[in-house]
């Protein structure tokens, strides 16, 4: 279900996120018009973003998720509506990538865990996801990649 995992060094990325602290059952309402939001936003402002989107999850609770949907960004967007500026941070992580449809992502943070825990591995408090690879890239989800990251305490 996912690749192997490693354990890597990020490099700090700008972004441009909306926040949000939401129910966890309204994040498929909450999703899309926040990431319609952030890309208008900046096209609004011309900005090109420098990646693909994703979901930085501030804190994990299984009833509330906080979290902001962004994009990484090679200029700074000025605030406007619930679009601010923020940053992917540099740390030590694990990563792996998940291959499939979005419904399978639970299933894969949980196999992420599983081995994080076998290696003896302490996990921060927070997560991301980058969606490399989606329903824009083709309608068939055995081409759409998700990249999975989780920040490792000292």
């Amino acid at each position: 279900m996912i690749d192997t995992p490693a354990i890597t060094t990020t490099a700090e990325q700008p972004t441009a996120v909306i926040h949000l602290t939401i129910p966890r059952h309204s994040i498929q309402k909450e999703m899309g018009p926040a990431h319609q939001e952030l890309f208008a936003t900046l096209a609004a402002q011309g900005i090109e973003p420098t990646g693909p989107w994703f979901s930085h999850h501030l804190r994990i609770d299984p009833a509330v998720w906080d979290f902001e949907v962004g994009v990484p960004v090679s200029s700074p967007v000025t605030p406007a509506g619930r679009v601010t500026r923020s940053r992917l941070p540099a740390t030590r992580v694990a990563r792996t990538i998940y291959r499939g449809g979005y419904e399978g992502i639970g299933a894969a943070w949980g196999e992420f865990g599983a081995w994080i825990s076998r290696e003896g591995l302490k996990p921060a408090e927070n997560l991301w996801e980058i969606y490399a690879a989606g329903p824009e890239s083709g309608p068939d989800p055995a081409g759409w990649r998700t990249e999975l990251y989780r920040p490792l305490a000292d």
